[in-house]
């Protein structure tokens, strides 16, 4: 959501790390000012959504490349690229026909090939996939626009699974191993990126595909008709929040991403600007922590870590009042029909630094270092590292900030090596609290171990029923499974909740259509009106 955190600056303009654009497909002239969105994410700095899942990446995804399945506004996978569907009687073999009308931005038309290898290359990584691999017994295409997945068993989930962050590439770029990124940026949806105007650590820009063919029905979450409004839409890099918003009140930007909490009054009562929440689910704050090194190797030091958090003393410096955030104690979010209370005995308020010592202790802790990750570009995290670390020196931990920007957290985080050799113990990022009521699809909801999300745990127990959740029938048998996985997960301590807070992006009062759906913000429907 992001997990990884969408919601950053870069600290500094100056151009970034280096990245291999292939050639310009087609020049475009400028659009006029009225049909140009400019918006402060963040910095791009990972194209490809399979070897990531930086929220920042895959709002980038959803721009240049199209999906099978996408969820509408009630949360239902509807078909997208897909014209026509079905499944056999034994539910075992669904057939899959792209509809018409669909081609790559260089010109050539999507191919059931295409979805093939892209089904194969996200499979490998992301966890809906990964469950989807071990149930499949033949994933091929039947002609030049159609394609199977026969199941060895019945998988009634399937096309939510196919929903999950599935983009499709060409054939050429999905053959590329899931762990080396792919920067070709070529993709088939309603806006192209243009690679001669993107400026590292600087500015990307996207184009409108005026060859695109959107679906007729009515945009519906992200689902429906993605019809591109605006001609142009540039992300701009700014490293200051001041700067930010004095860019946003000048009309030099039209959208903030993330407000600083403190200058929410400030944007409110300028009559130019406006506050809104996108995803009204609210933003789950957690730390991860390396689980396949010193000194969380240990299960005691994760516990000792669950106990000593005292989330209303993060939530302070994340959130600027109690009516933007709430306390958290289900590994399955705040909010969601599978959230419960079980083993929740740990949650007290302020924490519980005594229990943390006694932790500490009987897992014999040295006095080993523990680098926490602090994206300095990102206030809220920032912040919470600080005041972690400070929490962690008071038990006797030997916890040192590494500041850096979030796209060079990003990448450490993949590091699964000692700290001495460029590795990490802690970081903190977010998600939407309405994607941890899905195991299925959200990677840090797994404890697959080296195959899963960062942190890396690893319990067969957990992971077993897990793989039930896409198989059960009904509401009551996933709130079942979700309190003995739960049980599991607070005993292991894959992660820390620190909180759940609803943050609003800022936007000119001059652009409007935009779509509020947890995790990611859609850059089709929005329109900017005249000043």
């Amino acid at each position: 959501m992001t997990i990884s955190r969408r919601n950053l600056f870069k600290a500094g303009i100056a151009v970034g790390t280096a990245l291999s654009f292939p050639p310009v497909l087609r020049a475009q002239t400028s659009p006029s000012a009225d049909r140009t969105v400019h918006m402060v994410k963040g910095d791009l700095t990972i194209f490809d959504p399979v070897v990531t899942t930086s929220n920042l990446t895959l709002d980038h995804a959803l721009a240049v490349y199209d999906t099978l399945f996408s969820n509408d506004s009630t949360f239902v996978p509807q078909p997208q690229m897909v014209g026509k569907w079905g499944v056999s009687d034994d539910k075992k073999t669904y057939t899959f026909e792209l509809r018409d009308g669909l081609g790559w931005h260089d010109g050539a038309s999507v191919t059931a090939a295409d979805c093939v290898a892209s089904i194969h290359r996200w499979g490998e990584v992301k966890p809906g996939g990964q469950l989807l691999m071990t149930r499949a017994s033949d994933i091929s295409k039947k002609d030049e626009r159609s394609f199977k997945i026969v199941l060895k068993e019945p998988l009634g989930l399937l096309p939510t699974i196919l929903s999950q962050d599935l983009y499709i590439m060409r054939e050429k770029d999905a053959s590329t191993p899931a762990t080396d990124p792919v920067n070709a940026n070529i993709g088939s949806g309603p806006f192209v990126f243009n690679h001669a105007l993107a400026k590292p650590g600087v500015s990307v820009v996207y184009d409108r595909n005026e060859n695109y063919v959107p679906r007729s029905e009515s945009s519906n979450g992200f689902a429906g008709g993605k019809i591109a409004k605006v001609g142009r839409i540039i992300w701009d890099v700014i490293a200051d929040q001041q700067t930010a918003l004095a860019a946003l009140q000048a009309g030099e930007i039209d959208y903030l991403e993330a407000p600083p909490a403190d200058l929410y009054p400030v944007i409110d009562s300028d009559p130019n600007l406006a506050l809104q929440v996108l995803n009204a689910s609210g933003w789950a704050y957690f730390l991860r922590m390396n689980c396949l090194q010193k000194p969380f190797d240990n299960v005691k030091m994760r516990q000792a870590v669950l106990h000593l958090v005292d989330q209303e003393a993060f939530l302070q410096v994340i959130s600027p009042g109690p009516q933007f955030a709430s306390t958290v104690k289900s590994f399955f979010g705040g909010g969601n029909p599978v959230s419960n209370d079980e083993n929740t005995g740990w949650f007290k308020k302020g924490g519980n630094p005594e229990k943390a010592k006694q932790l500490l202790s009987e897992a014999g802790y040295t006095g080993e270092k523990v680098i926490i990750l602090q994206p300095t570009d990102w206030a809220e995290a920032s912040n919470t590292s600080q005041v972690l670390a400070s929490e962690l020196r008071k038990i006797g931990v030997n916890a040192e900030l590494a500041a850096m920007d979030w796209g060079t957290l990003v990448t450490r985080r993949a590091n699964k090596g000692p700290v001495n050799e460029g590795g990490w113990s802690i970081f903190i990022t977010s998600e939407s609290d309405f994607s941890r009521g899905d195991p299925i699809g959200t990677a840090d909801l797994s404890m697959n171990g080296e195959k899963g999300y960062f942190g890396w745990p690893s319990s067969d127990e957990y992971e077993v029923l897990r793989a039930k959740w896409a198989v059960v029938q009904t509401m009551e048998e996933r709130k079942t499974l979700a309190g003995k996985m739960q049980q599991i997960a607070w005993d292991l301590v894959p992660e820390v909740l620190l909180g759940r807070v609803v943050a609003p992006i800022a936007r000119r009062q001059t652009l409007n259509g935009l779509i509020g759906m947890p995790d990611y913000v859609p850059m089709w429907n929005m329109q900017k009106a005249s000043a």
